[in-house]
């Protein structure tokens, strides 16, 4: 498979996962052709230059062909939009050639190369990654990840890879349509973003492979089956195979709390967390301000609240109402907000 395309989905705000991963991609798959799907814009006085980066490509949200795009993304928090526009980049990396694509979450360090999806894709047309390969063994486990894979998704879209074949193309179609419309984080009503909706890609899509190697896709949620382990040789181990990719998801927070708790006092899963601080810091994007989303206020610079990305996406009253959702003063939609008690 000679022309596969790599893509990862941020806001500025995570250049420096982003840069982690291009970096650790290059390192084990100069081949590939890496791209950065953007969600957001530069703030003013920040320099971004693709030439001085490991990706190959960069899109924005606005060049991906999403029908009145800035309406859309207002429906749509800081999550949600990075993960809906992973559907339509990964239908448009297929309509442009690709033999295969292969998305990886920002958050994410390639180990070691990616060789069982290249050989799995070889004979499938879709490969998911399980949160779970292995059953818990403690209460504990079972609480906080085979019911978290029940709410939240039993594949975890930190990784998908796609062949360029007819029932690979469906899926995407059908991926990007799903998220265009649906990818919610609504627990409650059965969906968290683009997780929940893959349940289904094994009973609706054939040539569909799910890769259980312990080694890919590790993070906090399966610690427990996959510890971490340094080898004399200088391999790095995750249960009984070789590390393939880690997943750093929500490292500064609880995710480092779930580390703790599930590596039961070993120490090398923190070694791994050193050394990923570490490129973070060199990988620093300077001069960006803290937090910075360019779609997370209104055109005045207050924040938009939850509630009023709910309201314009729940009533088509609204949305045929005004014309810019992300525009202040007199006749706004952020006025009739403030006039309703919207907040």
């Amino acid at each position: 498979m000679h022309n596969v395309h790599c893509y990862t989905s941020i806001t500025y705000s995570y250049l420096d996962r982003a840069r982690v991963l291009a970096e650790t991609v290059r390192r084990h798959h100069p081949d590939w052709k890496m791209w950065l799907l953007l969600s957001d814009e530069a703030p003013e006085g920040f320099e971004f230059d693709i030439a001085e980066e490991n990706f190959d490509y960069v899109l924005t949200v606005g060049e991906l062909g999403i029908p009145e795009w800035r309406r859309w993304i207002f429906s749509h928090d800081i999550v949600e939009l990075c993960t809906a526009v992973k559907g339509p980049m990964m239908a448009h990396l297929l309509e442009q050639g690709a033999d295969a694509v292969v998305y990886l979450d920002p958050d994410t360090a390639v180990f070691s190369p990616l060789d069982d999806v290249l050989a799995m894709l070889e004979q499938h047309s879709v490969v998911l990654t399980p949160h779970l390969t292995s059953p818990e063994d403690s209460v504990e486990g079972v609480l906080d990840n085979e019911i978290g894979s029940l709410k939240h998704g039993v594949y975890n879209l930190g990784f998908v890879a796609v062949r360029n074949v007819p029932e690979g193309n469906r899926f995407a179609r059908w991926w990007r349509d799903r998220l265009l419309q649906f990818c919610r984080d609504d627990v409650p009503n059965g969906l968290f973003t683009d997780q929940r909706w893959c349940d289904l890609v094994p009973a609706l899509f054939g040539g569909v492979g799910v890769l259980r190697n312990s080694g890919y896709n590790v993070a906090s949620w399966n610690l427990s089956t996959r510890p971490i382990c340094f080898n004399p040789d200088g391999s790095i181990y995750a249960g009984d195979s070789t590390l393939r990719f880690f997943h750093f998801t929500k490292v500064t927070s609880v995710g480092e709390a779930m580390l703790d708790r599930y590596s039961y006092g070993h120490t090398e899963v923190f070694e791994l967390l050193r050394w990923y601080r570490s490129r973070l810091t060199t990988h620093e994007a300077k001069g960006l301000p803290k937090g910075w989303w360019a779609y997370g206020t209104f055109a005045d610079g207050t924040p938009i609240k939850r509630a009023h990305r709910l309201t314009w996406r729940d009533r088509a009253d609204i949305r045929n109402h005004f014309a810019d959702p992300f525009a202040t003063g007199p006749g706004s939609f952020a006025q009739w907000c403030v006039a309703e008690g919207i907040s």
